[in-house]
């Protein structure tokens, strides 16, 4: 805020010393973007530090490097460099008691949020994932905050950063004799439930099962609910470039529900109606469209469960007994070695009760 107000002021005297007003709101603009990305550095740093406090005493953590598909070509094709793959970070979370002459499941946990990042607001998740013997994966993919300007504007909406997920698996899958490629799965809500659904549609032998809580489904849709300031976003240059009015075939081509034909993977689909960001409309026409196509998959229509959006993923008796059945969704294609059969077990793992 006091910077929005500083910038204002120079505003303001730019503007009596007869300097161009267009230009020095574009100015101006950029330096509040620039200030803006600077505090997300800082917070995400702080942030990792809170992974290690809050995961340490069940999980070895770290923070690899990897790499996804090169940008845009349109971005600046000419430059040194331009086709280089584009750098990423992902976070692995290792059970501490790990034994590496055994074999492990995957999970690759899928953050959601337009420009989110893996914060550790879901570390309890993570715990109750660790505990039941599963090694995690968790990207911050392309167009992720807390990395810069420059990747925060790398977005590439349902396209290539589902591949940046994919190739957080094959990393795994590749560099840890423990991991079990036969028994790899993936989940998220929201943005991260359409990510994952887009990603078992394109990858559909790379994954055993998934869970897609609350998640975009129909862009189409979406733009048809939400703000001009949110249908802005997407019509942003480094963005997809265009509204859905003037592409709308862009539009359904990164969108779930117009992909379903695709589905091979066991999946179990969440939705609440009270929800307040991803509209149920947009889930029930998933859940429509995979009938259609005669898909097996699991599903249930919550009624006005408390938390809304994140009605399953905080703290109340009945969001924990929903992780539950998620965990045992989960589990039985995965196998992990020490599932939950209780939500009395659940919270001794996420809340730090005795063990």
């Amino acid at each position: 805020m006091k910077y929005t107000i500083l910038l204002v002021s120079l505003l303001a005297i730019s503007l009596a010393f007869g300097q161009n007003a267009d230009d020095q709101i574009k100015s101006l603009k950029s330096q509040i973007d620039n200030l803006n990305s600077q505090l997300d550095r800082v917070r995400k740093s702080n942030d990792d530090i809170l992974w290690y406090q809050r995961m340490g005493d069940i999980a070895w953590v770290d923070k690899v490097t990897i790499t996804g598909p090169a940008e845009k070509s349109d971005k600046n094709p000419t430059a040194q460099g331009a086709n280089n793959p584009l750098v990423f970070r992902s976070y692995v979370f290792f059970p501490r008691n790990l034994d590496v002459s055994k074999k492990y499941p995957l999970l690759v946990y899928v953050h959601g949020g337009v420009h989110g990042d893996v914060e550790s607001s879901s570390a309890h998740i993570i715990r109750e994932l660790i505990v039941q013997g599963y090694v995690v994966a968790a990207p911050d993919y392309r167009g992720s905050t807390g990395y810069g300007r420059d990747f925060y504007e790398a977005i590439d909406y349902g396209d290539k950063e589902v591949v940046d997920v994919n190739k957080t698996r094959d990393y795994l899958v590749e560099n840890y004799s423990f991991v079990d490629k036969d028994r790899v799965g993936i989940l998220g809500w929201s943005h991260g439930g359409m990510i994952t659904l887009l990603d078992i549609f394109a990858n559909p032998d790379e994954y055993k099962v998934a869970y897609a809580g609350v998640p975009v489904s129909d862009l189409v849709a979406r733009m048809g609910y939400k703000t001009e300031g949110y249908r802005d976003l997407f019509a942003a240059d480094y963005h997809i470039g265009k509204s859905a009015y003037e592409n709308v075939q862009e539009y359904r081509r990164r969108s779930p529900v117009w992909n379903v034909q695709k589905l091979k993977t066991p999946l179990l689909i969440h939705t609440n109606t009270n929800d307040e960001d991803v509209n149920v409309l947009e889930v029930e026409q998933l859940i429509r469209a995979l009938k259609a196509e005669n898909k097996k998959f699991e599903y249930q229509i919550y009624e006005n469960i408390e938390g809304g959006h994140i009605f399953d993923r905080i703290d109340t008796k009945i969001g924990k007994e929903i992780r539950l059945k998620v965990y045992k969704f989960l589990n039985q294609y995965l196998s992990p070695g020490r599932p939950f059969q209780s939500v009395q077990e659940l919270e001794r793992t996420s809340y730090y009760f005795q063990k």
